[in-house]
């Protein structure tokens, strides 16, 4: 059976640290064995996820809760779970009873591993200027479940790529085929709903979508039109053609995942917009 998607929204308020440049990538992750992750004087860490981190994509936030006084120039993950990632270099100042969360990237999921126990690897320069880099142990449920989302979605994109393909300007729509073609195996699949983006309604009036057993293929039609031309949504979304999608392979759970687009089809959806929002104004 292929993993479950579980639906996450972890929505918390917090002080943000400010990210910059990352150095250079280091080796696999390093994370301890569970029993062996050492507590860290003067601090704790949990893993969150924000609606910021959802609506980038791609991270969560090390929320640090201070005991002493020290400073963090660097924060990363590690988790068996995902690919390592280089660290975000940050300059975040903690005093006793201070908190303060630092975006911290994850990397494509390890499907045959687990994400947890986790570490936040931590550059911590303590009060005199020593400089030491500490594994300090991290709370960090939510990096199970986004482990679960992702490779419940990588599941479904090992078995069928979903695509929109012939995507053609149609007056003030584009239009095309949504289409399903089988990468492996030979069981059913069904697209069952097509949902809006933040800028733009999806309608697929032949869901749900199925490719029966042993079939290659399946299409329907599939038109885009501009639903909003405010233009704080224009100007603030950070994901705009994002069209979230059910499908449903076999007999396994329904997984939620985003439907992929590829940049001449971005492409065509923002002259769309421009083009019909300009007209209206």
């Amino acid at each position: 059976m292929r993993r479950t998607a579980v639906a996450l929204l972890v929505a918390l308020t917090a002080a943000c640290g400010t990210t910059s440049s990352p150095s250079a990538a280091p080796p696999s992750s390093s994370a301890p064995s569970a029993d062996a992750v050492p507590a860290v004087p003067g601090l704790e860490a949990e893993a969150v996820r924000l609606r910021t981190d959802e609506a980038v994509g791609g991270r969560v936030q090390v929320r640090i809760t201070a005991s002493e006084q020290f400073t963090v120039t660097s924060v990363a993950l590690d988790s068996p779970g995902f690919a390592a990632l280089p660290p975000t270099v940050e300059t975040a100042e903690f005093e006793p009873g201070r908190v303060i969360d630092l975006p911290a990237p994850y990397g494509t999921p390890v499907c045959d591993a687990q994400p947890l126990p986790a570490a936040a690897r931590l550059t911590v320069v303590r009060p005199g200027g020593g400089e030491e880099t500490v594994h300090a142990p991290l709370s960090a449920d939510v990096l199970q479940l986004i482990h679960d989302e992702e490779c419940a979605v990588e599941a479904v994109t090992e078995t069928v790529d979903v695509a929109v393909t012939d995507l053609a300007d149609d007056g003030d729509a584009l239009a095309g085929s949504l289409t399903l073609t089988r990468r492996q195996g030979d069981e059913p699949v069904v697209v069952t709903t097509l949902n809006r983006s933040v800028l733009v309604e999806a309608s697929a009036d032949g869901l749900p979508l199925e490719l029966r057993e042993g079939a290659s293929n399946a299409r329907t039609d599939v038109s885009f039109t501009p639903a909003t031309c405010d233009p704080h949504v224009l100007s603030e979304t950070k994901k705009p053609y994002v069209f979230p999608l059910t499908v449903q392979v076999g007999d396994d759970e329904p997984v939620n995942m985003d439907l992929r687009l590829d940049q001449a089809a971005k492409d065509g959806l923002a002259a769309l917009v421009q083009r019909v929002c300009a007209v209206g104004r």
